[in-house]
């Protein structure tokens, strides 16, 4: 049990801030990754363990009952035994009541000793926990900082970056000329389409006249 409690102490009650500022030079999401999984993995044996600790006791609680009943069920013989005279039944009787009560004794002990080994694994199993979640925590905030610092170097390339803004413009005034000649080539052909209309309607006009002189 101690050599459990020193693992969890050296490995998941780790300061994780200071190590990971001691190795800023890498890849802090990474290292944060690799101790979430250890730590998983110790949160999940002291699981496993709190489960076991909960069956022992329910297993140490049965057999302390049952030895207790044993005892008292004995004493209740030898008394019965003596009345009755029949020293050889209790004999065998009181021998018996003392064996259930020394194991009955030992039990109860045992069950105090696990009930108390309870409490401190579900202690340090809700500080795993608590420390878990402090963890993810952590690794959300610093892939916001890295996805932040990613965007940024990328706008950045674009905006500053002479070569970037360069082709930028290029292909500005690129699509500033092609709008340009597009708007020329409407304005064109509204205005042919304008005047062929206009030429129509004017030799109409001048045919009706005729029309009328003659007339």
């Amino acid at each position: 049990m101690t050599n459990l409690f020193t693992r969890i102490k050296n490995t998941v009650m780790a300061d994780i801030n200071e190590v990971l500022d001691k190795k800023e030079n890498k890849n802090p999401i990474a290292l944060l990754n690799q101790y979430l999984r250890e730590c998983e993995a110790e949160t999940e044996k002291v699981r496993k363990l709190l489960e076991r600790q909960y069956q022992l006791k329910d297993e140490f609680t049965r057999e302390y009952n049952h030895a207790n009943e044993l005892a008292t069920k004995r004493k209740r013989q030898a008394e019965i035994a003596t009345k009755a005279g029949e020293t050889e039944l209790y004999v065998f009787a009181a021998n018996e009541q003392a064996q259930y009560e020394e194991r009955t004794a030992r039990l109860k002990e045992l069950v105090n000793q696990t009930v108390q080994q309870l409490g401190e694994l579900e202690r340090k199993y809700e500080e795993m926990k608590h420390k878990l979640k402090d963890m993810h925590i952590r690794r959300m905030e610093l892939m916001g900082r890295e996805n932040m610092t990613r965007a940024n170097n990328q706008m950045n390339k674009v905006l500053d970056h002479q070569s970037y803004s360069d082709q930028s413009i290029s292909r500005f005034q690129e699509i500033e000329s092609y709008l340009d000649r597009l708007e020329q080539q409407v304005n064109r052909s509204h205005y042919r389409d304008t005047i062929d209309s206009r030429i129509v309607q004017l030799e109409k006009e001048m045919k009706k006249e005729e029309t009328h002189s003659i007339s």
